[in-house]
């Protein structure tokens, strides 16, 4: 089935949601209105429609491969990528310094959505290369940015981020690739990195590694890791490519999903080191590696909106026409489109429900973003950054959780031609099932919401969202909408839930810390499924106005109808969440390790 990108439900989270005629107000933001966003967003559409999605299928059954070293990526990669590159589309959110178009974070993410939608595998390329940018961005020396960011954004030049070792995954205290200082400043590098995105591959002529190591002589654990460039191709002072650095790809994982994107093996150093060139400060790399993983974080959660999106289109089309028994209401005389039974109808309310909320959220988010970055009010800035903190791991880990059961219930919807690959639904549960596990598991995001986001400023920055969803709840009371009723008995309910746990959490950390730590995930993604639900109920009020006054009826039915049913259905599962989270904490632990 051909993919559709949802433009006018990004647009309207845009507008209506993330506030854009605000962001469009901020400095260098002047001209990111709402036709600006509508130009941008319809032209990505056609991009992405056209010539990156019909590739997403072949990348599946025919994959990146490694030969002697070299990786070929899938037929059709390398020329989608140079239109890629060529539109402009690597340089969306970056500065125009540097060749970008410095549009803000709120357009970019849409676009990001669609690139993943279109092909989650391709997408991967400019998604590590955005982040590379954002550290060079920020820690980056004037030379190197000059020398990387602009070829980075122009797509002749890609980036990597190279933190995991074979000893060496989540905990980055164990990194051992050594750094050795070299006379003229340089230094030489050794060891071997794995899981690297687009490590190698043929669609660029060079690829910048931004690669964690450790000096010798620095100090143990993660005090002691510095951040190198370490490019594919050394560069010459003029910028062009020279000789080959001693980094090689030794292999690429063969993978369950995201078959294309070449995963791989890089060995640093066997024939006499790989040169590297120190980023901002001996012993600070992990505080740069977090500006690109945070980056990648967010970018993440967009991948897990994104290929939702893209199995609820597909199970849709498949349920109208796919004929199966007669309606329980005996509607119709005979046998049916699936469409027509309850439960498919349940299933695919489900999907678009999860899809819409999360995708509400990360606009949202990226607003503040925005916001952050360029509002002249200190203040202002600070509240946003810290709002935007907050949501990162909720936008990485709720929406990630949720792609993995909207893509099972696009399996399901197709029934046994489900689980066959030729109708497309086993690709998209299959790409899902990475984005939980890289750029930080669940559980780290779980984790650094409990202990980053939530104890370290004894719950200030979550109160303070539950106090924007109280004044929600003090609008939605106003109105005599069944649709309204619906929400607001719910977001209350879900609220009080969230800023229990938040109290729970706050109190136990130090004196129960096992407690806490054993309902972190549970607590991330009660508090996804908050802010989620507030966005809709915030999209629902917005959508009876515009039904009220006659505009686009179709469209503000479906929103109005789709945040019925996430209170109805998902929201109202937070009290629960609440309870298991309070109240089951011992149980987590209950068991003897040599039971298990």
């Amino acid at each position: 089935m051909t993919y559709r990108a949802p433009v006018k439900d990004m647009l309207f989270c845009m507008k209506e949601l993330a506030g854009l005629d605000e962001v469009a107000k901020l400095p260098g933001f002047e001209d990111a209105g709402v036709e600006t966003a509508q130009a941008v967003l319809e032209e990505c559409a056609r991009f992405n429609e056209g010539v990156v999605a019909p590739l997403n299928v072949e990348g599946d059954r025919n994959p990146s491969a490694w030969k002697d070293g070299q990786v070929f990526t899938t037929p059709g990669f390398k020329e989608a990528f140079r239109q890629f590159a060529e539109g402009g589309w690597q340089g969306l959110q970056h500065p125009t310094d540097f060749g970008g178009q410095g549009l803000p974070k709120t357009i970019g993410a849409a676009c990001i959505e669609m690139i993943n939608s279109a092909n989650l595998s391709f997408a991967l390329c400019p998604l590590l290369t955005d982040g590379a940018i954002e550290a060079l961005l920020t820690a980056g020396s004037p030379e190197q940015q000059r020398t990387y960011i602009p070829k980075m954004i122009s797509g002749q030049w890609t980036g990597t981020m190279n933190l995991t070792e074979p000893q060496a995954g989540s905990d980055l205290a164990l990194v051992r690739t050594r750094a050795e200082p070299q006379p003229d400043g340089t230094y030489k590098l050794f060891g071997t990195k794995i899981f690297i995105t687009y490590g190698e591959h043929d669609m660029a002529e060079n690829i910048v590694h931004l690669v964690l190591a450790r000096v010798t002589g620095a100090p143990e654990g993660v005090k002691g890791i510095s951040l190198f460039i370490v490019p594919k191709f050394l560069v010459r002072p003029d910028g062009s490519i020279g000789e080959r650095n001693d980094v090689h790809c030794v292999s690429i994982e063969h993978k369950l999903g995201i078959k294309a994107s070449p995963t791989a093996v890089l060995q640093f150093g066997d024939h006499g080191g790989a040169v590297g060139y120190l980023v901002g400060q001996e012993n600070r790399g992990l505080e740069y590696m977090f500006i690109m993983m945070n980056a990648a974080r967010y970018a993440v959660g967009v991948q897990g909106i994104a290929v939702a999106e893209r199995a609820y289109q597909l199970a849709a089309a498949y349920a109208k026409e796919r004929i199966q028994s007669r309606p329980v209401d005996g509607s119709r005389p005979g046998s049916a489109p699936i469409i027509h039974h309850p439960d498919v109808r349940r299933m695919l309310m489900t999907m678009r429900a999860y899809t819409e909320g999360c995708r509400a959220m990360a606009i949202t988010a990226a607003a503040a973003y925005d916001a952050a970055h360029a509002h002249p009010d200190e203040k202002e800035r600070q509240r946003n950054q810290a709002f935007y903190e907050f949501m990162v791991p909720l936008v990485k880990g709720y929406s990630t959780e949720m792609s993995l059961e909207v893509t099972s219930l696009g399996v399901q919807v197709h029934g046994g031609m489900g689980f066959i690959e030729e109708t497309g639904a086993a690709q998209h549960y299959r790409d899902a099932r990475i984005l939980p596990i890289y750029e930080g598991t669940t559980a780290i995001q779980a984790n650094d919401l409990v202990g980053r986001k939530t104890v370290r400023d004894g719950g200030q920055v979550a109160k303070a969202i539950a106090a924007q969803i109280a004044n929600t709840e003090a609008d939605l009371a106003r109105r005599d909408s069944v649709a309204a009723r619906a929400m607001l008995q719910r977001l209350q309910a879900a609220r009080e839930a969230f800023v229990q746990v938040v109290d729970f959490i706050v109190a136990q950390a130090k004196s129960r810390p096992n407690a806490v730590y054993a309902g972190s995930v549970p607590y991330l993604m009660l508090a996804g499924n908050v802010v989620a639900g507030w966005q809709m109920a915030r999209a629902l009020m917005v959508a009876e106005d515009r039904l009220a006054a006659g505009e686009d009826t179709g469209f503000m039915q479906a929103k109005i109808a789709t945040a019925r049913f996430y209170a109805e259905h998902i929201l109202a599962k937070v009290p629960a969440v609440r309870e298991a989270i309070v109240n089951g904490a011992d149980s987590v632990m209950g068991l003897d390790i040599e039971a298990f």
